[in-house]
């Protein structure tokens, strides 16, 4: 199976980070029985935010949206690390949470977090279908347009 999600990435033209450490004091990961909770993932591309600024003022969809992809990818880079290089150990991405810094008018968080879930499908396939939210926010850390957890279930 790993071999499959390395071989969807790489058709995609997707190449995954270094898992970016902590900017505050938590961990990136937790692993507890077969789930795997991730810390919020930014839309960070070469090293810094891509995509900053409230959705409906100083961002629109599409950005937004590629922001949500950027975030999708840092959360298979994350969990990449966290299972030792192994994606084929994602059994299923259960429950995304997305949170979209946005003007109190804007009411299209879904499109945006749209994103990472067309992402992570393409490249899980049916592993990659999850549950999720997809939330409004005043601001996030770094100015980030953009910020995803997830929850995954993992084989041993």
């Amino acid at each position: 199976m790993s071999d499959a999600i390395e071989s969807r990435l790489k058709e995609l033209g997707i190449t995954l980070p270094q898992a970016a450490a902590p900017a505050a004091n938590y961990v990136p990961y937790t692993i507890s029985g077969n789930l795997l909770y991730l810390s919020g993932q930014l839309p960070i591309e070469g090293g810094k935010i891509a995509v900053t600024g409230l959705l409906g003022q100083d961002v629109d969809v599409a950005a937004g949206s590629r922001a949500a992809e950027l975030c999708a990818i840092n959360i298979l880079s994350q969990a990449k690390a966290a299972l030792g290089g192994d994606l084929g150990r994602i059994v299923r991405i259960l429950k995304l949470n997305g949170f979209v810094a946005s003007v109190p008018t804007f009411t299209e968080q879904h499109l945006v977090i749209n994103g990472a879930s067309n992402l992570l499908a393409n490249v899980l396939g049916d592993a990659g279908k999850h549950a999720r939210a997809a939330v409004g926010m005043a601001a996030l850390p770094l100015n980030a347009a953009v910020e995803i957890d997830a929850v995954i279930e993992i084989a041993p």
